[in-house]
């Protein structure tokens, strides 16, 4: 069993799975990878479950040393990581001997990166998955829901994938099949119940003009800032919120809703970003310009599914 001494880590280093589904009548959010798709990967090259427990690794700022010989994976976020000095890149597999030290810096290109170990890394199971959800308490390393911190010793739950000198037939991750890490993405939102209910003028701007990632972000959400958008509708009773939501407060500022959302909102909503888009976005750093596309659910279904197939 892989043993990793955590050396350095921030409060946006945290244990993510598939994330908690099952469970938003009681008022709970799913938490889970941002960037699902990076996630995959990383599992992927190990054998693992696809939505087996990584680290999410936001910005950098995170190094581990290994107690014993052990394999890795990185995906996602080129966070310049080094082994004792020596660059690793990302969307790879690699050996990480005992007592070697895995630092990942700074971005250089993406926001968030995927480290995964074989089998996934254990963490106490809550309402069915250790996906860390701070403003919740819940899941993560010991079911509390804290991000994870220096001199914590993450543990791998399985062993075979990860021995040195094991097969490589995933050594990384085809090229033709890595995100594209784009300066301004066009992402697809699926239009929403209370579309209609928006001005001609803002629903033409929505969807024709460039929106910037505020600082004010987080896993919970990420506001834009652009075109005051103007909502003509009758007041709304509050109503579920799927994951990508993009809803639209008073001010005119839009809203995009992640993993850690609440579960019921009353504010008018454009329509919702598909999985792939949120993926991508989940890559955006605060000042980014992004643009949205309007999509039909059947279009995004297509994609999606075409995405799934990757995994075969």
């Amino acid at each position: 069993m892989s043993q990793l001494r955590i050396e350095a880590s921030t409060a946006l280093c945290q244990l993510q799975d598939g994330g908690r589904f099952g469970v938003r009548h009681l008022g709970v959010t799913q938490g889970g990878a941002l960037d699902w798709v990076a996630m995959r990967w990383a599992n992927w090259l190990l054998g693992n479950a696809l939505d087996s427990a990584v680290v999410e690794i936001a910005l950098g700022g995170f190094s581990v040393v290994a107690e014993e010989d052990c394999m890795l994976a990185l995906a996602g976020a080129d966070l310049d990581a080094q082994v004792d000095g020596q660059a690793v890149a990302p969307w790879t597999r690699f050996n990480l001997g005992k007592g070697q030290q895995l630092t990942l810096r700074q971005p250089r290109q993406g926001v968030r990166a995927y480290l995964a170990a074989p089998g996934g890394f254990q963490g106490e199971a809550v309402l069915g998955s250790c996906s860390t959800v701070v403003r919740e308490e819940l899941g993560g390393v010991d079911g509390q829901g804290r991000a994870l911190v220096k001199g914590e010793v993450l543990h791998a739950a399985g062993a075979i994938a990860g021995q040195v000198g094991a097969p490589n037939r995933r050594s990384h991750v085809p090229e033709t099949l890595r995100p594209v890490y784009a300066d301004k993405p066009v992402l697809d939102l699926v239009m929403g119940a209370q579309i209609g209910d928006f001005s001609g003028t803002s629903l033409f701007e929505a969807f024709n003009r460039d929106w910037t990632l505020d600082s004010r972000a987080d896993r919970m959400g990420i506001r834009l800032l652009g075109p005051q958008l103007m909502y003509q509708g009758a007041p709304m009773i509050s109503e579920g919120i799927p994951l990508g939501a993009v809803q639209v407060p008073p001010d005119g500022q839009p809203i995009v809703l992640l993993n850690d959302r609440q579960t019921i909102g009353g504010y008018p909503r454009l329509g919702a970003l598909t999985p792939l888009a949120l993926a991508q976005l989940a890559q955006c750093m605060p000042g980014a310009t992004i643009r949205f596309r309007a999509v039909v659910q059947d279009e995004a279904w297509r994609e999606q599914q075409a995405c799934l197939r990757c995994w075969g």
